[in-house]
């Protein structure tokens, strides 16, 4: 496992880094996501595609941010199980209150290989919540060639150190 480790607020420091995983976008998935829940032509048709700014069938930003958040909850999950395994107690699960900044960079296309990951850029105890505190950080994804494809800010409610509790 690369990157931060942590699942307690107090261990997260600006700059710590993890990556969460690749995602490999078939032209299958990339239809399929788009008839449930982005039909636009140029996600669904080849010869509707070719005729836009993408040029050709293109991955729905949705389905990029969909791909990034499945592989950041399955790192968090794994460092929550190697705790587990160790005996360690674990922390109260906390929500995200939000994020900003969402960026689609540059279009994903069928073929195309995203690894995701995410940097730190702050962590402080909550004033209005004892026994929480605020984690920020900027998840991104880059495609095979090193193109920055996806990114956005967002925070997380991590818990402090023994809040093990709902």
């Amino acid at each position: 496992m690369s990157g931060y480790t942590s699942i307690w607020l107090e261990d997260f420091e600006a700059g710590q880094h993890a990556i969460y995983g690749d995602y490999h976008f078939t032209r299958e998935a990339v239809i399929d996501y788009a008839q449930k829940y982005d039909p636009q032509a140029f996600h669904l048709d080849d010869e509707a595609a070719a005729r836009t700014y993408f040029g050709k069938l293109a991955a729905s930003g949705w389905h990029t941010a969909s791909a990034c958040m499945k592989l950041l909850a399955h790192y968090h999950f794994s460092l929550r199980d190697a705790a587990a395994a160790r005996g360690e107690p674990l922390p109260a699960l906390g929500p995200s209150p939000g994020f900003e900044n969402l960026q689609w960079n540059r279009p994903v296309y069928p073929g195309d290989t995203v690894t995701y990951g995410g940097t730190i850029t702050g962590a402080r105890k909550m004033n209005s919540r004892p026994g929480w505190g605020l984690v920020t950080l900027t998840p991104h994804g880059h495609n095979q060639d090193g193109d920055k494809v996806f990114s956005y800010d967002s925070t997380v409610m991590f818990a402090c150190r023994g809040n093990t509790g709902t």
